[in-house]
């Protein structure tokens, strides 16, 4: 190898590793130049390095000196050059560190993890799943990626920030989306409907160009626009319009002593939904039969889907046959 090439290789190493590199260059160097001026003193080239390393960095533990006039001097040119590339080496590891944590605030990191969640969008939803999903399931990793948030402190909120817009490819690379569990498209509800919805189907299909198998989570203000989410490629469409229009609507007409919002926040906190396939032994039972043997399994059944159609809280009597897929829930895993 020529000198010009490792002079090349050397010029291309970031600055902290290069300073690394010349400390121990100079280390090594003083070291072996106090075994050879004491001998007796310093009876081995590692007692020399071990000597430069602490008078170096300025500790000074006084377990070897020189005592030469000649051993003296290599100590006085040791501190006037080793001992400023340590401690330029230490604040610039200290200014590299605070840099990073500045730039990750900022959103500039690429995230490097894998199986993790992708969130799309800052807003009071978004907030509320980020502290649901630390506090509950604290090892999953989660990337945010906003394009109006200036900079998300890690403590606050435990995500790694992305800055930029979701339909971008280089955003998304950064994201490091290939490599992601799933997606989450919360709709901006600072713009109309048509338009957000038409940015969160146009962020569909650049994550679909990404990741053509990860799981997409998509939520759609209007219900023309379901059709168009669909064939972009969203796996699960939010209609959030519909949900809470059918919530106030149990609300205003509602039992005197029901709370549904109540009941619904709760019940869902707690328990998850859960989709299985009818088991063949359970075929011919009626709808108590089977909800009485999936009990005993801490399964509450509410229903089944059969050809498509949903039949929420059945007649106990009801048959089931070969297909149905059953909803209930279960708890929450700890």
């Amino acid at each position: 190898m020529s000198f010009r090439l490792i002079k090349q290789i050397y010029f291309k190493l970031p600055i902290l590793l290069k300073v690394l590199m010349v400390i121990l260059l100079f280390m090594f160097l003083f070291g072996f130049l106090i075994h050879l001026v004491e001998p007796d003193q310093f009876p081995s080239i590692f007692d020399g390095i071990w000597w430069a390393f602490i008078t170096g960095a300025t500790v000074g533990y006084g377990d070897l000196v020189p005592s030469t006039p000649a051993g003296k001097i290599v100590a006085i040119c040791l501190v006037l050059t080793g001992g400023g590339l340590i401690a330029y080496y230490i604040t610039s590891l200290a200014a590299l560190t605070f840099h990073q944590e500045q730039e990750m605030e900022a959103g500039k990191i690429a995230f490097k993890g894998y199986n993790h969640l992708v969130i799309i969008g800052w807003n009071e939803r978004s907030r509320q799943l980020i502290k649901i999903i630390s506090k509950s399931s604290p090892q999953i990793q989660m990337v945010l990626i906003d394009t109006t948030l200036q900079h998300v402190p890690f403590s606050d909120y435990p995500v790694h920030f992305i800055k930029g817009d979701p339909t971008e490819d280089r955003i998304l690379q950064r994201a490091n989306v290939k490599l992601a569990d799933r997606v989450l498209i919360t709709a901006d509800i600072t713009r109309s409907e048509r338009t957000s919805d038409n940015m969160s189907i146009l962020t569909v299909v650049a994550i679909r160009g990404n990741n053509p198998s990860i799981p997409i989570i998509v939520e759609i203000m209007s219900s023309a626009q379901i059709a168009n989410a669909k064939r972009a490629g969203a796996t699960t469409i939010l209609r959030s319009n519909d949900f809470t229009s059918t919530l106030f609507y149990h609300e205003l007409i509602r039992q005197p002593n029901a709370r549904p919002f109540e009941d619904i926040f709760h019940l869902l906190s707690t328990q998850q939904f859960h989709h299985s396939v009818l088991n063949a032994d359970m075929e011919k039972m009626n709808f108590d039969e089977v909800a009485s043997l999936l009990r005993n399994k801490q399964q509450i059944l509410i229903g089944f889907i059969r050809n498509n159609q949903y039949h929420m809280n059945p007649s106990v009597k009801s048959q089931m046959q070969n297909g149905d897929l059953l909803i209930s829930f279960i708890p929450w895993k700890k």
